[in-house]
């Protein structure tokens, strides 16, 4: 696990406005801080530039004032939702950000696999915990993701979300949405072809993860899980495996 010093951000990128592609806030236009590093390796990561500690020369450290300025020179001033993403973000010092943002209006969400918990989730908007399936390679700690539900409390709009890619995942996901009834749940196909770090716009099976796609609508209701909501990863269907969209 890398660590920073607290008032130290390591960033891979900032972008935006675009829209959110995926999960409970899919549309929204939307300003990412993706952070470098993370404690998992998932096989089939779609962001290993911001991963693998291989391209760390590619990250910058960076002083929260200095993220925080560069939200605002992308967003114009104007208060926009701002994700934050990785990597795993929960590994940085985020809470200052989160703070200095609120105090002009700014939003945050956070993703994380839900392995590290942080107090500052509570001063969350949105915190969509994505625990890893087995297609990941990556073993869950339990333990950990009801740490990170602890942290947050009442606070943020707290849901789960699941990347899909066989039976196996599928049943997980339901096993972990069962362990949680009170969140809403978020499901969405894999991209068997993400991009490798040296590429930025790499070649993208979008016929193979549509199938995927109509695969897991068939089976979200041939099962009756009704309170799951199916959704792809939007930027994915129109930009492929760019980056920085």
């Amino acid at each position: 696990m890398i660590h920073t010093r607290s008032n130290e951000i390591r960033v891979s990128e900032i972008f935006g406005p675009t829209i959110q592609g995926e999960g409970v806030l899919i549309g929204l236009p939307t300003v990412f801080v993706r952070s470098g590093g993370c404690d998992y390796r998932c096989s089939w990561c779609d962001s290993l530039h911001a991963v693998d500690s291989n391209y760390r020369h590619e990250w910058q450290t960076m002083s929260t004032e200095e993220v925080w300025q560069e939200i605002v020179r992308l967003s114009g001033g104007e208060a926009v939702m701002v994700s934050l993403s990785g990597g795993n973000p929960a590994i940085q010092p985020l809470g200052d950000l989160i703070g200095r943002g609120h105090e002009k209006g700014y939003r945050f969400a956070l993703e994380t696999q839900g392995s590290v918990a942080r107090d500052w989730f509570a001063a969350l908007d949105v915190l969509v915990l994505s625990p890893k399936p087995p297609s990941s390679g990556m073993e869950t700690d339990w333990e950990a993701l009801d740490d990170c539900l602890r942290s947050a409390g009442n606070k943020p709009q707290t849901v789960l979300k699941f990347v899909v890619f066989d039976e196996a995942d599928y049943a997980y996901a339901m096993t972990a949405a069962a362990r949680h009834p009170h969140l809403p749940v978020y499901l969405q196909p894999g991209n068997h072809t993400p991009p490798p770090a040296e590429e930025a716009d790499a070649p993208i099976d979008i016929d193979g993860v549509m199938e995927r796609m109509r695969w897991l609508v068939d089976r979200v209701v041939a099962d009756r899980w009704f309170e799951a909501r199916v959704l792809p990863q939007l930027h994915v269907l129109i930009w492929g495996n760019r980056r920085g969209v």
